[in-house]
């Protein structure tokens, strides 16, 4: 049975030291500066920032969001920049209680959006981002970050989406409340290209050929399952991934499509794209994907 972790506001010095604790244990950082130090922790809640901790009954944190105050376009909103959990606790839904937990808060200070980047070669963030939260994303950054430290960044460019989670929105209502895997779909998307079929590797999925000129409804894009564990084992082959996928997510979003939902397989992923304008009418009938 899993462990009852119990989430809770974190406001002390005390408490933002355990959060750099499990920032490096989470992400494996070596380098001080890839650390998010306590006092910019402590001032930043102060000041509107959101700071959630879990913890277990003996008093260990187990995991922790955090967020930033920031203004989108002309409103107050929240960057979120860490979600981090405990490797011991991973798959018991912590990180899904911990969005949840930070949506609310937001709610409570009336802010009804939060922003984050995250890799789109992960293909369990993936799951959660938009199978279980509702995120849509318009906008593909180049190595943002440059070069970290953490083994789970090292060796390819930090290329992140932008996840935009509109947190009044009746379809992350949807996809909070339904579970996952629930929420039907319809066969528009069984019909939609795929614009890189992958191929069986050795061990991962590799790369198809890309088709840049599709102008359908719907695209899918495919991606591994496994990254993390292919950026240790086959260097090369993540890189490749990096490269084929940028070229595809900034071609398509920058020609009118937003992404809409990912669907998780044992060995590859899928993304949906949607243009912006079918997009926008579909979810004014309600969430069939």
């Amino acid at each position: 049975m899993p462990p009852v972790l119990h989430i809770r506001p974190l406001t002390t010095s005390d408490d933002c030291r355990r959060v750099v604790a499990l920032e490096r244990e989470v992400w494996g950082y070596t380098d001080a500066e890839d650390v998010v130090p306590p006092p910019v922790l402590i001032v930043s809640i102060k000041r509107g920032g959101i700071l959630l901790g879990a913890f277990d009954d003996a008093g260990m944190l187990k995991g922790f969001v955090y967020s930033m105050p920031s203004i989108a376009q002309g409103r107050a909103a929240q960057w979120s920049h860490m979600l981090g959990v405990a490797a011991d606790v991973r798959g018991s839904g912590l990180g899904l209680r911990l969005k949840a937990a930070q949506r609310q808060a937001a709610l409570d200070m009336d802010i009804d959006l939060i922003e984050w980047t995250y890799d789109p070669l992960q293909a369990a963030n993936a799951h959660l981002n938009f199978a279980r939260l509702g995120v849509v994303v318009e906008e593909y950054e180049e190595n943002i970050y440059g070069d970290s430290s953490s083994p789970l960044h090292r060796g390819v460019p930090t290329d992140r989406f932008i996840a935009l989670w509109r947190l009044r929105e009746p379809h992350v209502e949807r996809r909070l409340s339904a579970g996952a895997g629930l929420l039907a779909r319809d066969s528009g998307v069984a019909t939609a290209p795929v614009v890189n079929p992958s191929a069986a590797g050795s061990r991962w999925r590799t790369p198809g050929r890309s088709d840049l000129s599709h102008d359908a409804r719907r695209l899918l894009v495919e991606i591994p399952v496994g990254f993390s564990e292919m950026l240790t084992a086959d260097l090369p082959l993540a890189l490749d991934w990096r490269m084929t996928t940028r070229e595809i997510f900034s071609h398509y979003l920058a020609h009118g499509y937003r992404i809409v939902d990912f669907f998780r397989g044992s060995q590859a992923g899928q993304y949906l794209l949607a243009r912006k304008e079918a997009e926008d009418r579909r979810q004014e009938i309600g969430d069939r994907r």
